[in-house]
């Protein structure tokens, strides 16, 4: 369990990286980007079409961490 445990706080890390990326502007075409988004995409774009925008905050990256750090309560 402490695999899946240290592959969740990765993949956290990988999804503030893309918080701050997006609040930074970085041009979606830089390689690291492409790989942040290529792994946080297909998880928070689901949230996003269930969850409104509030304010036109996207609130996807939190309920995702909440998800993450619940799931890794759980293991």
């Amino acid at each position: 369990m402490g695999l899946i445990a240290a592959l969740i706080d990765l993949y956290s890390l990988v999804v503030l990286a893309a918080v701050v990326m997006s609040w930074m502007r970085m041009d979606p075409r830089h390689p690291l980007a492409t790989i942040v988004y290529s792994l946080t995409e297909p998880v928070l774009a689901p949230i996003r079409r269930a969850l409104p925008l509030i304010g036109g905050l996207d609130f996807s990256p939190m309920v995702l961490l909440i998800a993450l750090r619940a799931l890794g309560r759980l293991l």
